[in-house]
């Protein structure tokens, strides 16, 4: 038996707890692995709470990402004593998740824990973090140089936005940073963003085409936010889309994208091919000032994981959210 916050199906929706999870009762997979760290997602909240249906068999283990020390292994790339990282592959939804002391998993989904890079810190960026880095690397695969102009990062003070921001600055590039809570200023301006906006700027009713304002942006909150950074974006720019915490409709228009050439590039992070994660795990431990990563990041136990899903729910987390498990 081991500690585990377990997610049932109640008459009225879901119920959440810590408590007490059989080793005999976890999924299929060829490596088991002793949970050190897991971290805290938008989507986590939603799970832990049941504000949406993110889990989809019960009963369910919580969490998305971990880190840890492989304990048992019939995998021919993995043996007892690696050190791993594993985010997404729907752990959490459709596969038994983090918020364990122990996880098996199919070693095809695990990477290598990058040299230098802690389990702790590896969870500091977590999928947050990972999507940041592939919505970086798929700005600078459809050209972007710093030398184009700014890059807007919007939820600039969650964890996407916060990751994206720090690793946008280092890259050279100038940052506006959009946030709901522009008390965050200093905040973000600490992790090099050139200029802070609200978000209201970004909230009204989109335009087909506004005055161009950026040649690319991360975006973490869609809906109308979406919009108008694409109506606001030069030509041959690019939006980088990787989250949906104001809705997923996308109330605009085609004039982006045939007028001025604009593209939009969808970033998934759960299915991701191993080889990507690869590279974007390299990148992290080299262009993210794990300095920065420290100051953006808190750590709490597994016993508060519940709580903490509700307020990041409600926008009321800044940075990172590390789990120590073990």
């Amino acid at each position: 038996m081991f500690k585990a916050i377990r997610i049932d199906k109640a008459e009225k929706g879901t119920t959440a707890a810590l408590t007490q999870f059989d080793e005999a009762e976890l999924m299929e997979g060829d490596v088991t692995v002793a949970v050190e760290y897991s971290d805290l997602n938008y989507k986590d909240g939603l799970a832990v709470t049941g504000k949406a249906p993110v889990v989809r068999r019960f009963p369910m283990i919580a969490g998305i990402d971990f880190a840890g020390t492989v304990e048992q292994s019939s995998h021919p790339a993995w043996k007892a004593g690696d050190k791993v990282v594993c985010t997404g592959w729907g752990m959490g939804e459709t596969h038994l998740g983090s918020y364990a002391e122990k996880a098996r998993v199919k070693g095809d989904w695990l990477v290598r824990l990058p040299e230098g890079m802690s389990p702790r810190d590896a969870m500091a960026i977590g999928t947050a973090g990972f999507t940041a880095m592939l919505a970086v690397m798929a700005l600078e695969k459809h050209g972007l140089t710093p030398g184009d102009g700014p890059i807007v990062v919007t939820g600039a003070a969650g964890g996407v936005g916060s990751v994206a921001t720090a690793v946008l600055s280092k890259l050279g590039h100038h940052v506006i940073a959009s946030t709901g809570r522009m008390s965050e200023a200093d905040y973000l301006k600490g992790l090099g963003a050139v200029e802070v906006i609200d978000r209201a700027e970004l909230s009204g009713p989109a335009k087909p085409l506004a005055k161009e304002r950026w040649a690319g942006g991360i975006d973490s909150v869609g809906s109308t936010t979406l919009a108008n950074l694409l109506s606001m974006t030069k030509y041959r720019g690019a939006i980088a889309a990787c989250g949906l915490a104001a809705g997923m409709d996308l109330p605009s228009s085609v004039a982006p994208f045939i007028l001025r050439g604009v593209c939009l590039l969808g970033i998934d992070s759960v299915m991701c091919p191993i080889e990507l994660r690869r590279a974007a795990w390299s990148r992290l431990s080299s262009d993210l000032d794990h300095g920065k990563l420290a100051e953006i990041t808190h750590e709490i136990g597994l016993g508060e994981v519940i709580a903490a899903g509700a307020k990041i729910l409600a926008g009321q987390v800044r940075g990172r959210i590390v789990v120590k498990i073990l």
